[in-house]
């Protein structure tokens, strides 16, 4: 097993955020804990700035414009891009989250059970078992509970999950 050290969730249901953000500030709430882990400038900001800067809207952030707008935030020092699972666990295994995101309704797999139907998480870790893949993942809280790490089986969410790595590529 494979677990990031220090990394600290966030509830996007704290008393924090906007309360007209927090049913969708699942997107910024992973950008803002996985730039606060790589103690990047813009994690001091507050989410519902970040909330604003990424382009958050009532049904979510889209993975397009989640990708586009921190690009442009962080600039060329950084690294923003799709990575598939392999990647995922170098990505890990080098120390860095992962941002993932659940997303049966724009990928068209309206009738499948899985463990979130929308909603984007940090991956900080993974361990691999007989039966598979298992991402730990920080669930980004619910009304009333702070973040909790979560074991996710891979192969069953597969279908609808797409991983997104921010990476520092160059020192400033």
């Amino acid at each position: 097993m494979k677990r990031l050290e220090g990394f600290l969730g966030k509830s996007q249901y704290d008393h924090d955020i906007n309360e007209r953000f927090r049913p969708s500030a699942c997107g910024p709430v992973t950008a803002y804990t996985i730039l606060r882990y790589h103690e990047h400038d813009l994690a001091k900001s507050c989410v519902d700035d970040i909330y604003r800067l990424l382009g958050g809207t009532k049904i979510g952030l889209f993975k397009w414009r989640f990708v586009w707008r921190l690009r442009r935030l962080l600039g060329p020092e950084w690294t923003i891009e799709n990575c598939g699972l392999e990647e995922l666990k170098k990505e890990i295994e080098a120390g860095r989250p992962v941002a993932a995101k659940f997303d049966k309704w724009f990928s068209f797999h309206w009738f499948g059970k899985y463990v979130f139907d929308y909603h984007w998480v940090p991956v900080v870790g993974f361990k691999e078992t007989e039966n598979g893949i298992i991402l730990l993942v920080h669930d980004n809280g619910g009304r009333n509970r702070d973040s909790q790490v979560r074991e996710i089986a891979y192969e069953p969410n597969q279908a609808i999950l797409s991983f997104i790595k921010i990476t520092k590529t160059t020192v400033a």
